[in-house]
């Protein structure tokens, strides 16, 4: 029985993101398939095999709606390739234009790989091209075709080898999802000490809206909260609570870490950083969360939601809580 043929898709996106965007457009991904690998700063990489039998749409266009999606959600211009792995995914995705999409399959990968120059190749860089250069090869077909050997004696064993198989279009790297988190982390360290309780309290404030973006961009809840308070003279306190359930919920992490806050008692403590750490963290879709008959939690909820989707579009700071402004 053979093995199935995979399809590789790399999308290179022409725009500077920032760390919240990628992330979002790493999620955006994961509702085409949930193997997503990303290829920082500004590309990403999704293995396409599974998805093309749900959706019912040949490899290329699969691209191309996943492209049109980038494009109509973010405004977005990228360039695409497909392969059978991810090293002739991301040259063909070198090669093409933005808006465009380059497919080589599987039976014209080394067709389409000799002509190219050396330097498109991955791992030659400037000194080992002007090595081979020097020998009369131009071509990544001419590496191809150069005797095991004499690659050898001119770069080495172990590069020989691996150029030579990439030479050929092989590359087994998997596309690998990024694991989820343990745990998230928001620090803030003041310029001063600070001895004002209301500072104390917006702090905390800002780092919980924080966690609880990050929490959702990831789609997981939290089950624990640890505040740290670091003080004038290098000594720190440390409080952890856990949640009455698990939640991405800005104002039900925030309620627990202002109770921490309080239980600290800082009346005349002179702060000079505080950190929030939410942990115990898992997929949002195994948590339960206990239903409300109170109206005003779900218009919370459909609020968050919607200054979420404003920040993703406009930056973090296009939307506050009003507790932070000023």
């Amino acid at each position: 029985m053979g093995t199935r043929q995979r399809h590789i898709a790399h999308l290179h996106l022409h725009a500077s993101l920032t760390e919240a965007q990628y992330a979002d457009i790493i999620e955006l991904m994961s509702n085409v398939t949930p193997h997503v690998q990303a290829v920082p700063p500004n590309a990403v990489q999704l293995d396409l095999t599974s998805a093309l039998r749900y959706f019912d749409l040949s490899p290329y266009d699969m691209v191309q709606a996943t492209m049109m999606r980038l494009k109509a959600h973010y405004g977005i211009d990228s360039s695409a390739g497909l392969a059978g792995n991810r090293m002739l995914a991301a040259m063909a995705a070198d090669a093409s234009a933005p808006g465009e999409a380059t497919w080589v399959p599987a039976d014209r990968a080394a067709e389409w790989l000799y002509p190219r120059p050396l330097t498109a190749l991955p791992g030659i860089g400037r000194a080992t091209a002007t090595t081979l250069t020097r020998y009369g090869l131009h071509s990544i077909g001419q590496l191809a075709d150069l005797p095991p050997a004499t690659l050898q004696r001119l770069l080495g064993t172990a590069q020989a080898r691996l150029l030579a198989e990439r030479a050929r279009g092989h590359d087994p790297r998997p596309v690998t999802p990024r694991e989820p988190a343990a745990y998230l982390t928001a620090e803030q360290v003041l310029d001063q000490d600070c001895l004002d309780a209301a500072q104390h309290r917006r702090t905390v404030l800002g780092l919980t809206d924080r966690i609880g973006g990050r929490l959702r961009g990831e789609r997981q809840v939290a089950g624990r909260v640890t505040l740290t308070v670091r003080y004038a003279d290098r000594s720190s306190t440390t409080r952890t609570r856990a949640l009455p359930e698990a939640t991405d919920h800005s104002p039900a992490l925030a309620a627990t870490a202002l109770g921490l806050l309080a239980s600290l008692g800082l009346q005349r403590a002179r702060v000079r950083a505080y950190v929030v750490r939410a942990d115990d963290l898992r997929p949002a879709g195994t948590a339960y969360r206990q239903l409300s008959l109170d109206p005003g939690d779900a218009r919370a909820r459909a609020a968050e939601a919607a200054a979420d989707r404003a920040r993703r579009r406009f930056g973090p700071e296009a939307v506050r809580p009003a507790a932070l402004v000023g």
